[in-house]
């Protein structure tokens, strides 16, 4: 890779070259190829090379802008609305990625910019900032250090801050090697025997139709996973709707005669709001499993109705129940837009668990990048603790 503050790029072409390589470095990297992601390691040594703070806002912009590129369609298809309300949200949630990394910048060479990287990276991988830190290139680890867990997170974190120095070279060589050995050897992560992902292809109905004959389905298509030797099936988000002691009973009836046990997305209400969820139900209890840590900002999560008095909205638990069991499994559950960050899934590595299972109700990023993100990102990081996964999308 060129050095892009070689002297042989001249000063006034310097600026451009750097924003359109980071624009390339978030759209490719951010593609929704897993062994792509890699490429994301390129914004460090563009943002280093940066001569200027306002350079480093930009190709900051441009990276951000390019790897979430699918927002500006996905949020018109959920609110059914033009793409400048997308639009207007793609800019604003790239507001604190830029502001955390433009501030960071810095004109001076050394370790001390390596360090800056570092604490942005940081920055952007905890709340509040996480909140929204999609597209962090640590996400890398996994396929870079496939098995390494905790050790890849530590060689990511050392590479990331050499490439913002002076050294980026050897550190690319480095990334390079590991790159194609992990390519040429790569295998996606096993699935754990007996569990089955359903994906599903309802649209926007999932979870709003809330009709007896739905669940009567839902309920034939886990027999028909029952008799293929299935003993656990995992529905995507939203599956089972408002889950209820009704339904609870429904569902417990439908599995008296298998051998069988569901985990399901659903939505628990209350006077103040609704958590989304998962549950797990089985011929002998229902309960809810996993209370979301993270729902998607604005559409789901919107903590200033509190601040007026105003109920609904749904809850975060930002650092609750990262692990949960499923029997004698540990499992590390992700709903949705926890499928796009750091911090849920480092979270739950701390509980030693054995199995990845996300799921989400995808219906609103058709024709879009936003799903296959969330595919590729739960797969390094399955791959990087060498865990078991498992995934169910509704599309």
């Amino acid at each position: 890779m060129p050095n892009p503050s070689s002297p042989s790029i001249p000063e006034r072409w310097r600026a451009p070259v750097l924003v359109v390589a980071a624009i390339g470095a978030g759209a490719v990297g951010w593609s929704g190829h897993v062994l792509t992601l890699p490429v994301a390691l390129i914004f460090p040594v563009l943002w280093s090379a940066a001569p200027s703070r306002s350079t480093a806002a930009l190709l900051s912009a441009g990276y951000f802008l390019a790897a979430s590129r699918g927002l500006p369609q996905g949020v018109a298809a959920f609110f059914a609305s033009d793409l400048w309300l997308g639009a207007l949200l793609w800019l604003g949630a790239s507001t604190c990625f830029i502001l955390v990394q433009t501030t960071l910048w810095t004109k001076h060479t050394g370790p001390g910019k390596g360090l800056r990287i570092l604490v942005a990276t940081l920055l952007m991988a905890i709340p509040p900032f996480g909140i929204i830190g999609w597209a962090q290139p640590i996400t890398a680890a996994g396929v870079l250090f496939p098995g390494w867990g905790w050790w890849g997170i530590a060689a990511t974190v050392v590479l990331l801050g050499v490439l913002a120095t002076r050294r980026w070279p050897l550190a690319a060589i480095i990334v390079a090697g590991f790159w194609s050995w992990s390519a040429a050897s790569w295998t996606p992560p096993a699935e754990p025997e007996g569990w089955i992902g359903m994906d599903l292809e309802l649209g926007q109905t999932l979870g709003r139709e809330a009709t007896l004959e739905r669940q009567r389905d839902l309920a034939r298509a886990v027999g028909r996973a029952a008799a293929r030797g299935a003993r656990v099936a995992i529905l995507p988000e939203s599956a089972l709707g408002l889950w209820t002691p009704t339904l609870e009973l429904f569902w417990r009836h439908e599995l008296r005669a298998l051998d069988m046990t569901v985990i399901a997305g659903a939505v628990v209400i209350d006077p103040d709001g609704y958590d989304n969820v998962m549950v797990e139900v089985s011929a002998a209890a229902g309960k809810v499993l996993y209370r979301e840590r993270m729902p998607v900002p604005v559409s789901m999560w919107q903590p200033w109705r509190a601040w007026v008095g105003q109920p609904g909205g749904a809850r975060a638990h930002f650092f609750a129940d990262p692990v949960a069991m499923v029997g004698p499994t540990r499992i590390v559950p992700l709903i949705c837009y926890e499928q796009l960050l750091v911090w849920p899934i480092l979270q739950s590595m701390l509980g030693a668990p054995d199995l990845l299972v996300g799921i989400s109700n995808a219906w609103w990023t058709t024709g879009s990048s936003i799903s296959a993100i969330q595919r590729s990102g739960m797969i390094a990081w399955a791959k990087l603790f060498h865990l078991r996964l498992i995934m169910a999308f509704n599309t």
